[in-house]
């Protein structure tokens, strides 16, 4: 179950490092250094959603479109089955129910803002509505939120493993 849990963290890390670290900087300078809807947590108006559009060229949207919305369908789901079994190894109980609570929603949360964020993008300056950009920033705000939970909580269990294993040494 280990080696099965550090496979998919490392194809989630490699999926997570391809997209920081190549597709997302590529749309962003595309955009003109305008952040991709992915990459803003507390979310956008209809006005910064028109502002990202309008200075995205339609090769960058095409790439957003195609290569980021790929990487970002295998993502969400590795990163929860990751929170899943890391939180199946740090806690027992309700409080390990709780978590994963948060890891499953923030998942489901990421496809839902990817969907939206697919409508926007082909929709176009053109065709964007304000309940478009209202509907993919709520599902962003709710991704960010769930997600910020299950790495706390994350950061939590690992603290607390940290500190069983320093207090049997003592």
């Amino acid at each position: 179950m280990r080696l099965t849990f550090w496979m998919i963290f490392a194809v989630m890390m490699g999926v997570y490092l391809v997209m920081v670290l190549w597709s997302l900087p590529l749309i962003m300078a595309d955009a003109g250094g305008l952040p991709a809807f992915d990459l803003r947590p507390t979310g956008y108006s209809f006005d910064e959603a028109q502002a990202f559009l309008t200075a995205l060229s339609p090769e960058g949207r095409a790439f957003y479109l195609d290569v980021q919305q790929w990487l970002d369908t295998a993502y969400p789901a590795l990163l929860g089955v990751t929170l899943v079994m890391a939180f199946g190894f740090l806690f027992r109980g309700a409080l390990r129910r709780v978590a994963i609570v948060f890891a499953l929603a923030g998942t489901v949360f990421d496809y839902l803002e990817n969907a939206a964020v697919a409508v926007m993008l082909r929709a176009g300056l053109e065709g964007i509505t304000p309940d478009m950009a209202a509907t993919a920033s709520r599902w962003t705000l709710l991704k960010s939120g769930a997600v910020t939970v299950a790495m706390l909580a994350l950061i939590a269990g690992l603290a607390m493993l940290v500190w069983r294993k320093v207090g049997r040494k003592t």
